[in-house]
């Protein structure tokens, strides 16, 4: 007896249903618009701008941003003034989420309104937010200032009335410490998109729903950059690979320079600012800086590695390559992710073996195991990792810990080279992943982009042992794969120790030190009681044998540098800021609020608030939130943020797909095609019978 038709149907008919309802989702998706009066969901995506359709209202408050950056010696103070003008006819309140350097001691704020000056306070983060909140709705100007992560800042600047210029100057330090002999510094100009997993601590954060202006398209707000640089030799080389700029010198004085953007350089606000200098005879300054407080004296030691012996035998590695493809990484920094990847597996010893991991939404490995590193299994992966585009997000945590569960043996060392541009908010949970499984493997990073998130790049190689690499073009790649193979074929320093001899120290940062690598000098900081002088003491293990230096500590070297008491505190935050990640989020976070405090500096649980006490705005609760739109960094498409073909007029354009989502959609057309080949089938069978 034939079967009937009602299975095959009822099939049919769920099938179809599913498959109209998936379609209908990703056909709608782009489209979506948010409205004004919603709250954006708090996983969401960034989001392109679109021109807002009340024209009295001023969609771009900030105006301009200027640096003015002095260096002298190894330590540069920043000063970033920001403007914002309200050239609408509303009242509003702007919020801009901007970049900071990694390393930097953001100690004070200052907010300018017509002819009045208000310093603003360090206070616990919650007690600030209430208090802005307080003053903006009694109609009062207030000024907030965020971290979102220690290199992703938030500026709250509410009741702006029409006409009205607020300029807010940000004071902030940091240690330049060299490589190979190089001096750089960097000023980062926009925070990348990030893709925002709901396994991340931020996942429950706004800032990373901000808008962006689509590819191509500049912000009209202006940036200008000028350094005064002071060396304690004269200076060998000035230069900036980034940007155009001006290098005057100071008749007579060849350890002075002065430094500034040209004026045809176009859109400089898209792309890290880097700074690179060397010294005369490619000196590295060496020795104990002294600083004597009022309360406490701080210290900071700099030793350069010894001269780098290559070991005498060099053991097989193992090499696993885990390369970002994601929708950020498409068009230029996959492409220079791929000129790099091809010197780095290019350069791999037949001794050696490898593995390449390409994520984005999902992951995929090459080879289920690692392969040897023969020239055909070398240009067979080089051969499928550029046939690669990028698209989809951008799942991290999923492809490391695939990594570390891929089986090795015992008697090899292995090596994760992580690839990517950073641009997600999973810091801390990635740099606990690493450390957890240091004992499996070390962790090198390379970032490659025009404004890379360098917090990721740099806590993932701290966590993980090794050194962190930034490529901002194709034609740096040879030369940071060299450095790279140089650095993990002879390590200069293991067991590392360091101790001052004669002097009353204390609180010395960091607790352990890591093993001391080529072209990377030795940071201690810390505090000293009475009087100074001894010596420096550094031991260790290299490629021959026990090593001891001793550096003599000049009792007369003190300094008027205060910034060494904010980089102490500023060092001891981000080593509290590491074991937080390890212990889970929030078990240090009295202690980094007392530092902050006591210190006066920015952390992730306190802010700075300034608040103008004069009641301005009769009519706050008709004032309009407008977020700074960013523009996308240097060499990012669109496909970060979402299609650009598909703006409509609204205010706000969702992200693309997941992989995940076209990957259900599939299974459902398989489901389907299934459903219809069956029932031809059974039709068939029915029609012999």
């Amino acid at each position: 007896m034939a079967q009937p038709f009602l299975g095959p149907q009822w099939l049919w008919a769920t099938t179809t249903l599913a498959a109209s309802t998936f379609a209908f989702v990703l056909c709608l998706a782009p489209a979506y618009a948010q409205q004004d009066n919603e709250p954006r969901q708090k996983t969401e995506s960034p989001y392109f701008q679109v021109r807002n359709a009340d024209t009295g209202l001023d969609a771009l408050p900030l105006k301009s941003t200027d640096v003015d950056v002095k260096i002298s010696g190894v330590i540069a103070d920043v000063v970033v003034t920001q403007v914002y003008r309200n050239e609408g006819l509303r009242a509003i309140e702007a919020k801009y989420v901007f970049p900071g350097a990694t390393r930097a001691a953001v100690y004070g704020m200052k907010v300018r309104l017509g002819d009045r000056v208000i310093t603003a306070k360090i206070r616990e983060k919650q007690q600030a937010r209430i208090a802005y909140q307080e003053a903006k709705a009694e109609g009062k100007t207030a000024a907030l200032l965020e971290q979102h992560l220690p290199n992703v800042f938030q500026m709250n600047v509410a009741n702006i009335l029409p006409g009205d210029e607020v300029r807010v100057e940000l004071r902030y330090t940091e240690l330049l410490v060299p490589e190979a002999g190089n001096y750089q510094f960097v000023f980062p100009t926009v925070v990348g998109p990030r893709y925002n997993s709901p396994q991340s601590s931020q996942a429950q954060a706004s800032w990373p729903a901000q808008p962006y202006l689509p590819q191509g398209q500049s912000t009209p707000s202006r940036f200008d950059m000028r350094v005064a640089l002071q060396a304690p030799v004269p200076l060998q080389a000035v230069s900036s690979t980034t940007h155009k700029v001006r290098v005057q010198r100071e008749s007579g004085d060849d350890k002075r320079a002065h430094i500034s953007l040209t004026p045809d350089d176009d859109t400089p606000n898209n792309r890290d600012f880097i700074l690179d200098y060397r010294l005369a005879g490619n000196h590295v300054q060496s020795g104990v800086m002294l600083y004597r407080g009022y309360t406490e004296n701080f210290f900071l030691a700099m030793v350069q590695p010894p001269q780098s012996v290559p070991s005498a035998t060099i053991s097989p590695r193992d090499y696993i390559f885990v390369v970002d493809i994601s929708g950020s990484m498409h068009g230029f920094p996959l492409n220079t992710a791929k000129a790099m990847l091809a010197e780095l597996i290019g350069g791999l010893r037949p001794s050696d073996t490898f593995n390449v991991l390409l994520f984005a939404g999902s992951s995929e490995m090459l080879s289920p195991r690692s392969v040897p590193a023969t020239q055909a299994n070398i240009a067979q992966a080089l051969r499928t990792i550029s046939s690669y585009k990028g698209g989809g997000g951008t799942e991290l945590i999923p492809a490391l810990r695939r990594v570390y569960a891929q089986p090795k043996p015992e008697d090899v060392a292995r090596t994760v080279v992580v690839v990517t541009d950073g641009y997600v908010t999973v810091e801390s949970e990635a740099f606990a992943l690493v450390r957890n499984n240091l004992s499996r493997a070390n962790l090198f990073s390379f970032g490659i982009g025009s404004s890379v998130n360098r917090h990721l790049m740099e806590g993932l190689a701290r966590a993980g042992m090794g050194e962190p690499f930034i490529i901002t073009n194709p034609a740096q790649a040879p030369a940071q794969a060299a450095r790279f193979r140089r650095m993990i074929e002879s390590p200069v320093l293991t067991q590392v120790s360091a101790r001052l001899e004669g002097m009353d120290v204390y609180d010395v940062e960091p607790a352990q030190l890591p093993d001391l690598l080529a072209e990377r000098p030795l940071m201690v900081f810390g505090k000293w009681r009475g009087k100074p002088g001894g010596k420096l003491v550094i031991e260790g293990r290299s490629a021959q044998g026990p090593l001891r230096q001793t550096l003599p500590i000049d009792e007369h070297a003190q300094i008027q540098a205060q910034a060494l008491r904010y980089l102490w505190a500023r060092h001891r935050i981000a080593s509290l800021g590491d074991q937080d990640a390890l212990d889970g989020r929030g078990s240090h976070r009295d202690d980094i609020t007392a530092l902050g405090l006591q210190y006066n500096l920015l952390t992730d649980y306190t802010s700075f608030l300034a608040i103008d006490q004069i009641v301005r705005n009769p009519n706050p609760e008709a004032s309009a939130t407008v977020k700074q739109p960013l523009p996308l960094p240097q060499g990012v498409s669109n496909l970060a943020v979402g299609d650009a073909n598909v703006l409509v007029a609204s205010a706000e354009v969702p992200g693309t797909p997941e992989p995940a989502t076209w990957g259900a959609m599939g299974v459902t057309l398989a489901l389907l095609a299934m459903a219809l080949r069956r029932q031809r089938r059974c039709r068939r069978e029915r029609f012999t019978a």
